[in-house]
């Protein structure tokens, strides 16, 4: 699991660089909310990681099918012509779905639909507050 989870931050590093170096070339620029969203998802770390392994990937799994979703609505959205945008998007869509699969292979269980409802919703909220600060 060490080595799963390695990658797996080694990869979510390369998406933040994609990510940025994109914006970069399009003129835009980061959330200033970043360090909030850090904040929070190191709490949710710390907190699925006392639950124990198990629910601490049950967490993780969710998480990256949440963040397989949002990368579909954004791929959907896109211009078909911003082909360099749709490569960092797509690639980033199997690196999440990929470590999902990776998350349930290992054990992950599948999070209570209350707790998937809320997880939702911080997303909803944090994708909205990004867009204006």
């Amino acid at each position: 699991m060490k080595k799963f989870l390695a990658r797996a931050a080694r990869e979510e590093a390369e998406h933040l660089a994609w990510t940025e170096h994109r914006l970069s070339e399009l003129g835009g620029r980061k959330s200033l909310l970043g360090p909030v969203w850090y904040a929070g998802s190191f709490a949710l770390g710390v907190a699925s990681g006392l639950l124990g392994d198990r629910w601490n990937l049950g967490f993780l799994a969710e998480t990256e099918r949440q963040v397989e979703r949002h990368l579909d609505d954004h791929l959907r959205r896109l211009p078909t012509a911003d082909l360099r945008s749709r490569a960092v998007l797509e690639q980033m869509k199997n690196d999440e779905a990929s470590h999902a699969v990776a998350a349930e292979h290992e054990g992950a269980p599948e999070l209570v639909a209350p707790l998937r409802f809320a997880m939702r919703l911080t997303s909803k909220l944090m994708t909205v507050g990004a867009l204006w600060v």
